[in-house]
């Protein structure tokens, strides 16, 4: 008798909230293994190439049309692996380029769903390896009675009531330069930029340099044709100084427009991401905005109000986002920085996913 054909039968799927992100999360074992025809399929499941992903999971917006594939990890003293997959909504794009610090919320919780994880009590915590960047995250969440509970007090800015509480600790991989240029400042097509990546590749620039307030809507900037324009010339001159190459087809680096703050936080944020923009801030542009600012002479630290806490205020579009960060020299002259934060998750929807038929 022939094999079951998957697609047919259905994959199974945990749709899940991560932070202000929404993903599907898969295990590993149940994606094809070579990239290609796994990409396919998941561009199917999405619903992508369409600007409403009528016919998949996708929410017709990059926050919404992300995936997770999570695995156990051979690394030792690491028990999760996570790749993170940005869909493109109208392309027909999957990149591997960036990683999610807003999925990465969930993955703990959905190892403990899919059995990768022995539940602790009352809490878990996994050591998981971002396999995008190679950085370590440390993940704690609730698991009284051997069960992740989803619900409980923390409030987190873009998603509306509150949640469990999932603390992230996340560590650069051995290497890594935080400065990718070891500047605090270049200058890129003609505009003062800070390069950094505290866990994600970002541009900080000053909204002022670009003719904008740096407090305008999401939409009110999407409608500004010459100003993206600009901002996209900066992005593919900064990515190859990142050490990225070309980025003309990845979603790396993000770019922030900064400006002072004025609903009492360090600093007031617009991020292209990097052609939309981000209706809040993911978790770990924050750490690399946050770990900007404390390093002397960035476009950050000049236009930002500090008091030198381990929390920084990140306002955004949506609210402010409290980054912890920690940042110190090393012996070298190199900066460095470690990040915590505080997250929440959600499991929604848990079944199997049929992918559209192939085009």
């Amino acid at each position: 008798m022939a094999a079951a054909d998957p697609e047919a039968s259905g994959i199974p799927c945990l749709l899940m909230r991560g932070g202000t992100s929404k993903g599907a999360f898969f295990l590993a074992d149940d994606l094809p293994a070579r990239r290609e025809t796994r990409d396919d399929l998941l561009l199917r499941i999405m619903g992508s190439p369409d600007p409403t992903q009528i016919d998949g999971l996708g929410g017709a917006h990059p926050l919404t049309s992300k995936v997770a594939i999570v695995s156990r990890s051979e690394e030792p003293g690491i028990d999760i692996d996570y790749l993170f997959l940005q869909i493109a909504v109208d392309e027909p794009l999957v990149s591997d380029t960036q990683t999610c610090g807003n999925l990465l919320a969930a993955v703990g919780p959905f190892a403990v769903e899919r059995g990768l994880l022995v539940p602790g009590e009352p809490t878990t915590t996994a050591r998981i390896r971002l396999l995008n960047t190679r950085d370590i995250a440390t993940v704690t969440f609730a698991t009284p009675g051997g069960t992740v509970d989803y619900d409980g007090d923390a409030a987190i800015d873009g998603v509306p009531g509150t949640a469990c509480r999932i603390d992230i600790a996340l560590a650069a991989g051995p290497g890594k330069a935080l400065l990718p240029t070891g500047n605090a400042t270049d200058e890129v097509e003609g505009h003062r930029a800070t390069l950094i990546d505290n866990g994600m590749p970002v541009v900080l620039l000053d909204a002022a340099d670009f003719g904008v307030e740096g407090t305008e809507t999401p939409a009110a900037l999407e409608a500004r044709g010459e100003l993206a324009t600009e901002v996209e010339r900066v992005r593919l001159a900064a990515g190859p100084l990142m050490g990225l190459g070309d980025v003309s087809a990845q979603t790396v680096p993000k770019m922030f427009l900064l400006s002072p703050a004025t609903a009492g936080g360090a600093i007031s944020t617009r991020a292209f991401i990097p052609h939309r923009v981000h209706t809040s801030i993911g978790v770990l542009m924050a750490a690399s905005v946050a770990a900007g600012l404390r390093i002397p002479g960035t476009v950050a630290a000049e236009l930002a109000t500090d008091d030198g806490g381990e929390t920084v205020s990140i306002e955004h579009p949506g609210g402010a986002f409290p980054a912890r960060v920690r940042v110190d020299r090393a012996p070298d002259g190199a900066w460095q920085a470690a990040s915590l934060s505080l997250r929440t998750a959600r499991k929604i929807f848990d079944g199997r996913v049929f992918p559209r038929p192939r085009l």
